[in-house]
């Protein structure tokens, strides 16, 4: 797919093209791409100073009422540091201020640096910063001033191990210069002189002054790369680069830091979070000392906690929330009834950032703690990957998400499409398409990776070929919810249908498991999982933020640290395949002069990641909603954590229709 300005007059049944149309090239630094020039010389702010008059005839919303879904979806951290989890990310960028902002159509823009750039390709980078950001407490009370000595803290904390293990410490580690070597330093000292390494700052540190992070006064910032990094401001939209002060580091203490809640920290967001009651709901409150004078805030942002089983038609049209993403059953039945007012009101939400993907886990235990010999020994055996990947036609499970347009969920690729392009304009994940075996065109109406045929000579050749090791059939295939959900039940038993149905119950039968409370406690750190769904959007604008998280030997890779457990593989075979995916990823990564040549490795990468069948590819995300928000007014990025930063929407105390959906799309298209 190429980049091109795509006018949509009707419903938003091409979304997926709005977001590969206005994506741009995010690997560039910005002001025409040019990477010898700052990202932005004008510190001209131009956000209203009005909230945005909404389009229908209401007025805007003052006090918005959101939701998420209880669970899963719940804020367990409130430290931007130490969490890559998104239902942490998505209420946490709302408190902390970054060096630079995502706008509606992806790019970037000046936050609390006003300037930024690179004069050398890209290996060093300077940012001027704001002399006007403070943090403050719950209260708005003025804390100290933010200078750029706090994202020099801030690096400092996430590369230390003993202060913060691995978190968001994967991309600083192979981009800045030093940071390895710092965090290294830092685990040895950890396990030879426990408490050392955590009493460290940045004070009288030698080990870290080696680390390309420098503050040369109060208001510059300046980085120094391993190597030409053109994408490296990209980065500072992720929480990787975000700041903290160390004189709230002294005030809580390290371990402080780590199990602190919304009363206790500080901020220099656009909002403090003035309630949380857990599984119910957050209250976020204008910032009074936020820097951003020009921005709309909202006076208060109520985000509700709602159970899966909640009517969320009926929540909507009482008033109890301002937004609804419609259940499967719920849309249906609004569909079903021409008369239903609701119908006017049926609007697909643009996609998400994410891209999903089925982890397999490579080394299992039962829930005694032995290993799950059975299943190791299967999921090791590439036939029987195989049968899985081309056997398991995901179509009803993407109906559960979007029953109108299932197959706009379809997902080929491991990386998210529209995140970066090859110079002529060609999407990345096309590329990789086009080196995948066995995929079928689209437009056919049908998934293009189920291959009925094929998956039936995978899985008689891994009968034949486990048998011989002792395997025992059917594999016996352990998935994990969330107890008292029925709609994850309900989606669960689609999906074990789906796995079941073309292989037969007699090769494998999928077990929907229960957890009570915290899936990675229960679940995925005893390994008790023999597969879960994720979901990975970039923390910035790069292939190797995705495959990075899945490579064999590095223990800052997440998904091979968390969900596949593939350093502990034992299979010699397997273990030769990952070790070749990561000698292709890290070839690809010291690529910097040449960005196609880049991408064209890292396709080379991916394709051979998923040729193997070592992950499956699920689906992209989307839905249909009611909603009081113009969704094309909000900051939107395929990198990043701020999607859901709540500054400069446009909203209506009346809902809006499909037609004036549709304008939205129309006008945000003219601009791109």
């Amino acid at each position: 797919m190429k980049r091109k300005a795509t006018r949509i007059l009707a419903m938003l049944l091409t979304a997926l093209l709005v977001l590969s149309a206005c994506g741009g090239n995010n690997n560039q630094p910005a002001d025409n791409n040019n990477a010898n020039t700052p990202g932005n010389t004008d510190n001209t702010n131009t956000t209203p100073t009005e909230p945005p008059a909404p389009s229908n005839g209401g007025e805007p919303i003052k006090d918005l009422v959101t939701w998420e879904t209880s669970g899963t979806r719940e804020l367990e951290e409130f430290f931007i540091l130490h969490t890559e989890r998104a239902a942490d990310l998505n209420v946490l960028c709302n408190a902390y201020s970054p060096l630079l902002e995502i706008d509606n159509y992806g790019k970037l823009q000046p936050a609390v640096a006003t300037k930024w750039g690179s004069e050398d390709g890209g290996k060093t980078w300077t940012f001027e910063l704001r002399d006007d950001v403070t943090w403050v407490d719950m209260e708005g009370n003025e804390k100290a001033k933010c200078t750029a000595q706090d994202w020099v803290t801030a690096m400092e904390w996430i590369l230390n191990f003993e202060k913060n293990g691995a978190n968001n410490t994967s991309m600083l580690v192979t981009m800045v210069e030093g940071a390895m070597d710092y965090y290294n330093y830092t685990k040895e000292l950890a396990e030879t002189t426990p408490g050392a390494a955590k009493a460290l700052t940045t004070e009288n540190n030698p080990e870290f002054d080696k680390v390309g992070v420098k503050a040369p006064d109060d208001y510059t910032l300046n980085y120094t790369c391993i190597n030409n990094t053109p994408y490296f401001d990209t980065l500072c939209t992720s929480a990787a680069l975000y700041p903290i002060s160390q004189a709230e580091i002294d005030e809580k203490t390290p371990d402080g830091m780590v199990g602190m809640n919304n009363t206790q920290m500080w901020y220099n967001g656009p909002y403090t979070i003035t309630e949380y009651i857990m599984n119910n709901e957050k209250i976020l409150t204008r910032n009074p000392s936020y820097w951003d004078k020009d921005a709309y805030l909202f006076d208060t942002v109520t985000i509700a906690m709602i159970d899966e089983a909640t009517k969320d038609d009926e929540l909507f049209d009482t008033g109890e929330v301002d937004n609804t993403e419609l259940s499967e059953s719920t849309l249906k039945t609004i569909r079903s009834n021409p008369d239903d007012p609701d119908n006017d009101y049926l609007v697909e939400t643009r996609f998400r950032k994410y891209s999903y993907q089925y982890q397999l886990n490579f080394a299992k235990n039962n829930p005694d703690g032995t290993p799950d010999t059975n299943w190791n020994t299967a999921v090791a055996n590439e036939a029987f990957r195989k049968a899985l990947y081309y056997g398991v036609n995901l179509e009803t499970t993407w109906a559960r998400l979007n029953p109108v347009n299932p197959l706009n969920l379809e997902n080929l690729c491991f990386t998210m499409q529209g995140l970066l392009y090859f110079e002529d304009g060609t999407d990345y994940t096309e590329r990789v398409i086009e080196k995948l075996e066995n995929i079928g065109p689209a437009g056919t109406g049908s998934p293009r990776r189920f291959n009925e045929e094929l998956a039936l000579q995978y899985r008689d050749q891994a009968k034949e070929e486990l048998t011989a090791k002792g395997v025992t059939f059917p594999v016996q295939m352990d998935y994990y919810i969330k107890a008292g959900g029925g709609s994850a039940l309900d989606a669960a038993t689609v999906l074990k249908e789906n796995f079941e149905r073309t292989l037969g119950k007699d090769f494998i039968n999928l077990n929907i498991c229960e957890y009570v409370s915290s899936l990675q406690q229960e679940v995925v750190n005893p390994r008790l999982q023999s597969f879960t769904g994720n979901g990975w959007g970039a923390d910035y604008g790069d292939v190797e933020n995705f495959l990075d998280q899945i490579v064999y030997g590095d223990d800052n890779a997440y998904y091979a640290n968390n969900y596949t457990n593939i350093n502990d593989l034992t299979d010699p075979d397997t273990i030769a395949l990952f070790e070749e995916f990561t000698r292709l990823e890290r070839e690809a990564k010291n690529i910097f002069d040449d960005l196609d040549a880049r991408y064209e490795k890292f396709a080379e990468a991916e394709a051979f990641l998923l040729n193997h069948a070592l992950s499956i590819p699920s689906n992209y995300e989307n839905a249909w909603q009611m909603t009081k928000i113009n969704d094309y007014s909000k900051m939107n990025a395929l990198y990043g954590c701020q999607n859901y930063t709540y500054k400069n929407w446009e909203t209506s105390t009346e809902p809006y229709t499909a037609e004036a959906y549709a304008q939205f799309v129309e006008n945000f298209n003219a601009k791109s």
